[in-house]
């Protein structure tokens, strides 16, 4: 598709960012047509060197985490320790309508790019940033990750494991993808009213403040001691001990949801092959509870689906159209006749001749068919063009090369 054709077409984006929350901001915005620009000093974002830690191809030029996050844009490379190098960069911000960064705040004001340093200067610029905690507190100073910040302190770990049982494997990028997809909702809104009334805004959002929004449900009910079950708990305890995950004979789960217990519980019970438990002492809901047998009821369940496969329980579960799916590995996901129907993932080819399939950003437009796809930038691969694009010289653009105010490091491609 061209680029003129895209939502976003002539909207400027300058990117300083690391790793992946305020970069998957930047590719909603590069997906949708907008230039940006992604700004690193010459060593690039540490993310470029993930793959150990992240279970990927160690080739540098096989770097899927960094390819999903940073497709599509331009890449400039400055070293923002130099009067030269800072110069160039505030010239991006005079043609620029957003800036995104998950610089720590006392850096940005350090470097004279905080949002009170630029918005006198650039009145029309909309300000995006991320952090950990939140620009207020105690810890807002405390460098943050999704583990510490959107996990921990922001009670999934807590919620989501087994009271008897020990904490859950956190899963990298889980954070940081919710608080970019949030972000740059915040943006799209301060990028309205920018163009409506030439006013920039600042948009900020949080690992924590958007752990604590994902948990709003819970958190007001929390409030209600005096009711209810209060996490973490275990599957028995229950209230609706249904809407759990159960094991079935091939050791798979089928994990089973219906908020109303007694709209589901029937035809759910007799699907699974116990009609006898249709009866009064575990239904209606208020029987069940009344007489104490959420964890009856809860072992007698694990007992019937340890007689099915988890093809059987699909069958049955499918007829009775009860709420359940099955728990695909994350093998199974990226095979998924599901997933790829929706369109979420493309095929991607890297420059070593590889193939991978690769997960595109959950937003679609009816008017877009397919994203492009161009591969992330090499460090400093469009300095040359964008430095000469806010209006340097050649020779002026070779003199920064020269003197490590700017940077081109190509990755060699055998």
């Amino acid at each position: 598709m061209s680029d003129n054709a895209l939502p976003l077409a002539g909207v400027k984006v300058v990117e300083l960012s690391t790793f992946i929350a305020a970069s998957t901001t930047g590719r909603f915005f590069a997906n949708m047509g907008a230039d940006v620009i992604k700004v690193e000093s010459g060593k690039g974002d540490p993310e470029r060197n993930g793959a150990v830690g992240e279970g990927i191809s160690p080739d540098p030029l096989e770097n899927t985490s960094f390819e999903l996050e940073n497709g599509n844009k331009r890449g400039l490379a400055l070293n923002l320790k130099s009067e030269e190098g800072m110069k160039a960069f505030f010239k991006l911000f005079a043609t620029a309508d957003v800036f995104i960064t998950n610089n720590r705040k006392q850096s940005l004001v350090k470097m004279g790019i905080d949002y009170d340093s630029l918005k006198e200067k650039f009145p029309k610029l909309v300000y995006g940033m991320v952090t950990g905690f939140g620009e207020y507190g105690p810890v807002k100073d405390v460098p943050g990750f999704d583990f510490t910040a959107f996990f921990s302190r922001g009670g999934y770990v807590n919620t989501m494991r087994q009271k008897d049982g020990d904490v859950f494997n956190m899963v990298p990028g889980l954070g940081d993808h919710n608080v970019g997809l949030n972000l740059a909702a915040g943006i799209m809104a301060a990028l309205y009213k920018a163009k409506a009334t030439g006013v920039g805004d600042k948009v900020e959002c949080s690992l924590y403040e958007t752990a604590v929004f994902n948990m709003s449900m819970n958190l007001c009910a929390v409030q209600y001691p005096e009711y209810g079950m209060h996490y973490p708990i275990n599957n028995y305890e229950s209230q609706n001990p249904c809407n759990t995950a159960f094991r079935t004979k091939d050791d798979k789960y089928i994990q089973v949801c219906f908020p109303q217990y007694n709209m589901f519980f029937e035809r759910y019970i007799t699907a699974i092959g116990r009609p006898d438990l249709i009866n009064d002492k575990y239904f209606p809901q208020e029987n069940l509870l009344k007489n104490g047998l959420t964890r009856d009821l809860y072992d007698q369940m694990c007992e019937a689906f340890k007689n099915l496969t988890a093809d059987e329980a699909v069958e049955r579960l499918t007829k009775a159209d009860v709420p359940f799916s099955r728990c695909f590995s994350l093998e199974e996901i990226v095979d998924d006749e599901q997933a790829w129907a929706n369109k979420c993932f493309y095929k991607f080819k890297f420059r070593n001749g590889n193939e991978k399939s690769l997960v595109e950003q959950p937003i679609r437009l009816g008017s877009i068919d397919d994203f492009d796809h161009r591969r992330a930038p090499d460090i400093g691969e469009n300095t040359r063009e964008i430095l000469s694009e806010i209006g340097y010289a050649d020779a002026d653009i070779d003199a920064m090369l020269e003197k490590g105010e700017a940077y081109f490091i190509p990755k060699e491609v055998k």
